[in-house]
């Protein structure tokens, strides 16, 4: 991928008022000011009856005008006799010599039988032509820019998505377009998952970090002359009603699929033999290593150290080595009368938006020596203690046999030596289990660090993040154990409080990560903007070198302003949270329209930002957007053993959830999970990519095709309405006279 096929987007190409806009939203977000004709595209509606009958009298208005208006007349009808000779049965966009009188296609022969919900006329009820007409340009150009942004990354983009917008371009999309995550696939039985042998050769490349992000140059000739390989470096230059009412209509609509079709779709799952939602593939796709086991499980394991290894060093202290038994001494406490409520590792109502007191959860009776000692990687022991406690928590997960994770370790950003400390970890205690994948975390933090004098500028805590991954993908030879650990890492996640306000708003004007020395934390948008642009010119070396790709997959929309999720919707593969979607319509239906996957953590957020009750997870699984449920930190919030499995019984529990539901989202997880492209084969059907029912075996993931099919025709459907509108807007403009 070079910069020909996506070429620079220049600020002279974007519309005013729409740049206009943004910076008014996101200045409101830091401002706090009084603006609402500014985040009305982003805001529901409030539940004022005097507003909202004002609202409506407007819309009366504008519809009366349009009624008197004979061009609107005349586009209305044509909208209409387009949108009646489709409704029945959405399928997929026609090629570009197609023309709506002979739009009319005979279904697939393999399409399940069910009764299905159309209503004629409803692209833009209650709205005008030209408030659809520009809905739909505004929407289909925030799709092609997350498109075109995946793409540079690797990030998966779905193909229904690319299909339609291949359509609005007259063109036809085809499977080699498609760009998709390069996942080394889980070694075989007899390979030796941590081999160092066929290290791939040295390519003898210089690096360079440059503007926040690292430049790779051929030789020492171009790093002097300053011509970089051509990677794709990305340049920072680079509506609500229509919206409201469509996400109202897909949760309408999905009610009644639900009461036409529930027993169907309960018919066909009980013809499937051997499989139930007990044996169907899950994943915890958001999880952090330090608190992968539950209470007990870390109650228990500090028991059972105490009684075998109470004179072993475990701690180092101003030059002084203390063992466990002097550690728990110093503690003024015996381990055997501990409880799991002394221990003080659950989150609870103390915790509800204060995040301060849900970090401090992390140490074990509130000591910071334990959780140095239990569960940390970089320690005196060499991590063992945190590496025995993962290692009991995969050994469940194998003997489950259908449940996976992807837990998160941290890299900080302080030395560059972290990467070959964590590597080093990984191998010396020999973590890889066929149940794992493994995921870096970035806290947000740099605040700190800069305060206590261990980095000098932002530029530096990235060049030690990223410029060792780099170094390990060119020379591999001299960076061995990185290699190796590198092979299982899928991906990147950016973490931290949400809530935290920045006084800094992340424009054209924004100072270069190298001039970036106060003591101030940057803001959320500029630490995903440059984690991006570093992970999708790796990904594009890695690529060339035959290696695995990362995905990006911050944690977003938890707490905080709503232009994180803008922010994320441009650079990140998928999400964790998405909470404030519930707040944006229009990001909300952008998110629907493009499948980003969200990995929501109900137990989670009931414990830190939302109750239970008022979770967003079961609204957004009937409009169809693609979520999963994961744990989070089964240490704080969770009981059982089985903390997945906890986290969907509550769920099923409380939102009357069918069996059906339940798999589905568990059919969702392995989708947006990065597992390789093999293992979400053997999962889910050697055809999973595909579309719809095409794309779903029944007998491995206990969906049913009638749910699928559903999901499929009415994506399709809120698709065509945008392209459609496109299309005929552009007709309009080139017929002579108009």
């Amino acid at each position: 991928i070079c910069r020909g096929i996506f070429p620079k987007l220049s600020v002279c190409e974007m519309d005013e008022d729409v740049r206009l806009l943004a910076e008014k939203v996101y200045a409101s977000a830091l401002k706090e000011e009084n603006n609402r004709d500014a985040l009305a595209l982003f805001t529901v509606p409030e539940d004022c009856p005097i507003s909202l009958h004002e609202e409506r009298e407007r819309e009366l208005q504008k519809g009366l005008a349009e009624q008197r208006s004979e061009e609107s007349a005349r586009r209305m009808k044509s909208f209409k006799l387009k949108r009646s000779q489709s409704v029945s049965l959405p399928t997929d966009p026609l090629p570009p010599a197609t023309s709506p009188e002979t739009s009319q296609a005979a279904p697939p022969e393999n399409l399940p039988d069910f009764q299905r919900v159309t209503i004629s006329g409803d692209y833009c009820a209650g709205i005008t032509v030209e408030d659809y007409e520009q809905a739909s340009k505004s929407l289909l150009k925030a799709l092609f820019i997350r498109e075109k942004y995946s793409r540079l990354a690797y990030h998966h983009f779905p193909r229904t998505t690319a299909r339609f917008l291949r359509s609005a371009e007259d063109t036809v999309w085809s499977e080699a377009d498609e760009v998709m995550p390069d996942i080394s696939p889980c070694p075989g039985a007899g390979q030796n998952p941590y081999s160092t042998e066929d290290v791939p050769e040295d390519l003898g490349y210089q690096l360079q970090m440059k503007d926040g992000m690292v430049h790779v140059y051929a030789s020492q000739e171009d790093l002097e002359q300053q011509e970089p390989l051509r990677l794709p470096y990305p340049d920072l230059e680079s509506f609500a009603t229509y919206c409201h009412r469509r996400l109202n209509f897909l949760a309408s609509k999905f009610h009644l699929h639900e009461m036409l079709n529930e027993m169907a779709e309960l018919k066909e799952l009980k013809n499937v033999p051997h499989r139930d939602f007990y044996n169907v593939r899950k994943v915890d796709t958001h999880i952090h290593a330090a608190a992968c086991m539950n209470q007990k499980h870390l109650l228990k394991f500090i028991q059972t150290t105490y009684k075998t290894d109470a004179d072993r060093a475990v701690l180092e202290r101003g030059g002084e080595t203390l063992t466990l038994g002097q550690v728990f001494q110093g503690l003024a406490m015996d381990p055997y009368n501990l409880t799991v409520d002394s221990l003080d590792v659950h989150a609870g109502r103390q915790t509800f938006h204060r995040f301060d007191k849900f970090n401090s959860k992390y140490n074990p009776v509130g000591a910071s020596e334990l959780r140095e000692i239990y569960l940390k990687t970089d320690n005196y022991m060499k991590g063992e203690y945190f590496a025995r406690l993962i290692k009991e928590v995969a050994q469940g997960l194998e003997e489950s046999k259908y449940q996976h994770a992807e837990p998160r370790l941290s890299i900080y950003g302080r030395s560059p030596d972290e990467w070959l400390t964590l590597a080093s970890w990984f191998s010396l205690h020999q973590l890889h289990s066929p149940n794992l994948r493994w995921m870096i975390q970035v806290p947000r933090i740099y605040d700190i660090f800069k305060s206590k004098k261990l980095v000098p500028n932002f530029a530096k805590m990235l060049e030690n993040i990223f410029l060792p991954l780099f170094e390990a993908t060119v020379n591999p030879q001299k960076n061995k154990e990185v290699h190796v650990f590198l092979k299982y890492l899928t991906g990147f996640d950016s973490v931290d409080d949400e809530s935290k306000h920045s006084d800094h708003m992340f424009s054209f004007s924004s100072p270069k990560p190298e001039s970036w020395t106060t003591d101030d934390n940057p803001p959320y948008s500029y630490y995903l903007f440059h984690m991006y642009a570093n992970i999708m010119v790796l990904n594009n070396l890695r690529k060339e070198r035959g290696m695995n790709t990362f995905q990006f997959r911050p944690h977003c929309g938890e707490a905080g302003s709503i232009t994180h999720l803008v922010s994320a919707f441009l650079t990140a593969d998928n999400i964790s949270h998405g909470l404030n979607l519930k707040k944006s319509p229009v990001l909300q239906y952008l998110y629907y329209l493009a499948q980003v996957p969200i990995a929501m953590s109900p137990l989670s957020n009931n414990s830190l930002f939302l109750e239970y009750s008022k979770n967003p997870l079961r609204d957004f699984l009937h409009k169809g957007l693609c979520v999963s449920l994961s744990t989070d930190d089964p240490m704080q919030f969770h009981y059982t053993k089985e903390a997945l499995m906890e986290e969907y019984a509550i769920a099923a529990q409380l939102w009357k959830l069918s069996t059906c539901d339940v798999c589905e989202i568990a059919r969702n997880s392995v989708l947006q999970s990065g597992l390789s492209h093999q293992e979400k084969q053997h999962f889910l059907g050697p055809n999973y990519l595909q579309d719809g029912p095409d794309g779903n075996d029944i007998r491995r993931t206990n969906v049913a095709q009638i749910r699928l099919a559903y999901r499929h025709e009415t994506l399709c459907n809120e698709l065509s309405f945008l392209v459609d509108a496109v299309k005929m807007e552009a007709a309009a403009a080139d017929t002579p006279g108009q």
